[in-house]
């Protein structure tokens, strides 16, 4: 009976120190894990550059409440890694159509910017209907002079719809005569923004309390403008043959009514997707023309669809399109 209870205290004190011994292998394991990730992962706050300007505005990034909203802005939009790389990219086909239309239109440069908060360069549609890189609502497009009905909305057409961004950027300046108050209008509007400054007496972005998200705005556009002017400063280095290519292309006039698009896309060598990719403000598989209307379509020229052969033109620098980054973000 004895020997029977010592052998069995026996088998149970070793199964106890068995599994102290699974337990302490664990926690070393676990404590082993837990170094790794700290001599491995870092992640660091950011310098904030001692100077900021938008559009030759001083920003006055000593004063603690500017210095601390840019750096929420700046911190969020560099450790968005995967967004703004992406817009890092598709910046390469969009930002010089975008760049030539404001400057033909007497617009500071640095509205670009402004396309890339609103909509990361895409033809997106927000919850309130706004739409396209400028996200226009559907009224405002109409009152800068964009076609919008069941067929055509030119608010996916970035070029009119850049100009009608500059035909509102005009009228913000002409009321409240500086730009960082007309980039706040944009989110805003001009007579919220104008009635916020009246009543705070000041015309100055940086000096007025607004709501949060157009308190928020021209900060996420400057930090915008600090990640792209200084990409490597933030970790980002983008091959060339990374970025997207400005695919060319010929335009086609249309004057008369076209009763199938999907027809007439085979009929000039492309199928209805490529179509619709290149002129997303066609909205059905007809088109209505009035007497006197006439629109231009743009398709991508013959052979200019393949990659692999697109790709050797646009690294010699043989395609018409802008090399945007070539100073500042990439390696060869």
């Amino acid at each position: 009976m004895n020997k029977t209870f010592l052998a069995l205290a026996a088998f149970i004190f070793f199964l106890a120190l068995a599994d102290l011994f699974i337990y302490a292998s664990k926690k070393t394991d676990d404590q082993s894990f837990q170094q790794e990730i700290n001599t491995g992962y870092k992640v660091y706050s950011l310098n904030i550059p001692k100077n900021l300007n938008f559009a030759g505005e001083i920003v006055p990034i000593n004063n603690f409440d500017v210095r601390e909203s840019f750096d929420r802005e700046l911190v969020q939009n560099v450790y968005f890694q995967s967004q703004t790389i992406i817009t890092i990219k598709r910046a390469n086909r969009w930002l010089p159509v975008i760049e030539r239309i404001l400057k033909q239109e007497n617009i500071p440069a640095d509205f670009k910017y402004l396309a890339i908060i609103e909509s990361n360069l895409t033809n997106v549609i927000s919850p309130a209907g706004a739409t396209g890189f400028w996200q226009f609502l559907e009224g405002t497009g109409k009152q800068y002079g964009l076609e919008i009905n069941e067929q055509v909305d030119e608010r996916y057409d970035v070029e009119r719809s850049t100009l009608a961004a500059c035909k509102y950027f005009k009228e913000a300046y002409a009321c409240l005569g500086n730009w960082s108050m007309v980039a706040g209008s944009y989110n805003m509007g001009i007579t919220g923004i104008k009635k916020q400054a009246e009543m705070q007496k000041t015309n100055n972005y940086y000096e007025l309390l607004l709501n949060q998200e157009t308190g928020r705005y021209v900060f996420r556009l400057l930090a915008m403008k600090e990640i792209f002017t200084n990409p490597q400063r933030y970790g980002y280095k983008v091959r060339k043959k990374d970025l997207y290519i400005q695919i060319p292309t010929v335009s086609h006039t249309i004057n008369a009514p076209v009763q199938n698009l999907a027809e007439w896309a085979i009929d000039k060598g492309v199928s209805y997707k490529l179509l619709k990719l290149f002129n997303p403000w066609l909205r059905k598989n007809e088109l209505v023309v009035i007497n006197g209307k006439k629109y231009i379509v743009k398709i991508p020229k013959n052979g200019y669809t393949n990659y692999e052969k697109l790709l050797p033109l646009f690294m010699e620098n043989k395609l018409d399109s802008a090399n945007y980054f070539m100073d500042t973000l990439l390696v060869q």
